[in-house]
């Protein structure tokens, strides 16, 4: 005869017993946190996911997954002291190691009781992660990508990206204000701390590309924070649009120890927010003593050319003037010469002149007599034609005014009962839509 059946209680206990006879007190184990609910008040528990990624023999892919709980009083006890050593709480996507006891009920199956969590595991995945993020950049060659781009000698057109209510912009700000040079600031708010931060930085950056002409340089700045709250900024994606960036990019971010990845791929990296702000001011005051220099040299030069073109005109002005002196006396020599050949013949000339003034003198009234008769005869005549064209022109113009005045006198009547009839037009539709209270005037 078959065994008698089993309830399900019955099978499950058997279960339970036989667990508890086989298995260890407590293992450590590999594992990674697919999801996790924190307590929500004092004396609430912690609850976990934890799954594997394996294959089996044969290679097939397989995913383990159980569930855990770390009690109040372990929670309590472990998850300060794992944020205290890795620099950041328990959260879902970590790996860790952790000992744990197996637990069978009846009701809830089969789940893990967290008894303790080895924090080194952690750094050292973390290390190795951080590792691969910087060699996978290195082998794109976006470490380097920026420091190859040419930081202008006087950045002042900046693309600022922060947060606006962040206390690092702030003092950014306001030491840019206190500079005595003009900075023009375009601020591209975004999430500088979370989950959603490296996202969001990412298209703050998508916004700046499509106005790059407009800046010289892009700034990322935030404040100090633990290292829980910078994890964002050693997002391999971040980083890789940090390092691919076509302007150099400057970041100032307020960490405690290392340096951020974003740091490593940026044009230039500085501690805090108001380090990029000195830096920035710095440069430009470098940049107004080599300027303030310069000119101090040209005018240096140009002090001594002009000496040397003064010392040099003195030279040719005294030559000039001995020059100007020999020739002047050859010409007052020449100039005698001539003035005694030239007293004879103009005595001869003024001779015969006179004589002929004298029969010029004779001829010149009856000449004038002449010449004026025909002028007095010309103006007659040709009073006489532009009096008759002057009758004719004064006739056309007076007939063009009265034709013009016909024109407009009929154009204003028309205009007028036009209008008198758009009036009276209105005046029936106003009659018409008038309501049947009286109206107040409004002045």
């Amino acid at each position: 005869m078959p065994p008698p059946p089993l309830g399900l209680a019955d099978l499950l206990g058997r279960v339970r017993q036989a667990l508890q006879q086989q298995l260890a007190d407590s293992y450590w184990v590999v594992a990674e946190v697919a999801e996790l609910t924190v307590p929500r008040f004092a004396g609430a528990h912690c609850y976990l996911t934890l799954t594997e990624q394996t294959t089996d023999s044969r290679g097939t892919p397989v995913k383990a997954q159980a569930r855990a709980t770390l009690w109040s009083q372990r929670y309590q006890q472990l998850a300060p002291a794992f944020e205290r050593h890795t620099g950041q709480p328990l959260r879902p996507g970590l790996k860790l190691l952790l000992r744990v006891q197996v637990r069978f009920h009846e009701q809830y199956g089969l789940s893990l009781d967290v008894v303790a969590i080895d924090p080194s595991y952690t750094v050292g995945e973390l290390a190795l992660l951080r590792l691969k993020t910087l060699r996978l950049l290195k082998e794109k060659g976006l470490l380097e990508r920026q420091k190859q781009l040419l930081l202008p000698l006087a950045p002042q057109r900046l693309a600022v990206i922060s947060s606006p209510t962040a206390a690092g912009f702030q003092d950014f700000v306001q030491q840019l204000d206190e500079a005595p040079y003009d900075f023009a600031l375009t601020l591209f708010p975004a999430m500088m701390q979370g989950d959603e931060a490296p996202a969001s930085i990412r298209a703050a950056l998508d916004g700046v590309r499509a106005r790059r002409g407009q800046f010289d340089a892009v700034v990322i700045i935030r404040g100090g924070g633990s290292r829980t709250d910078l994890l964002a900024f050693d997002e391999y994606g971040l980083a890789a649009a940090v390092g691919a960036f076509p302007l150099p990019v400057l970041t100032g971010i307020g960490h405690e120890r290392d340096e951020a990845i974003v740091d490593l791929t940026a044009h230039h990296a500085l501690k805090t927010p108001t380090a990029v702000a000195v830096f920035l001011v710095e440069r430009l005051a470098r940049l107004e003593a080599a300027f303030l220099g310069y000119g101090e040299q040209v005018a240096a030069l140009a002090r001594r050319q002009l000496s040397q073109r003064h010392a040099r005109l003195d030279q040719l002005s005294g030559q000039s003037r001995y020059a100007a002196h020999r020739q002047l006396d050859a010409a007052h020599d020449a100039l005698r010469a001539r003035a005694r050949q030239a007293i004879q013949a103009p005595r001869e000339q003024l001779r015969q002149l006179g004589q002929g003034l004298v029969r010029f003198r004779h001829q010149l009234p009856r000449a004038a007599r002449r010449a004026l008769a025909r002028e007095q005869r010309g103006l007659r005549r040709f009073g006489r034609a532009l009096l008759s064209r002057f009758i004719r022109h004064h006739r056309r113009r007076r007939e063009a005014v009265l034709r013009q005045r016909f024109r407009l006198q009929l154009t204003m009547e028309r205009y007028l009962h036009r209008q008198e009839m758009r009036l009276a037009l209105n005046s029936c539709q106003l009659e018409l839509k008038a309501p049947t209270k009286p109206t107040t005037k409004t002045r």
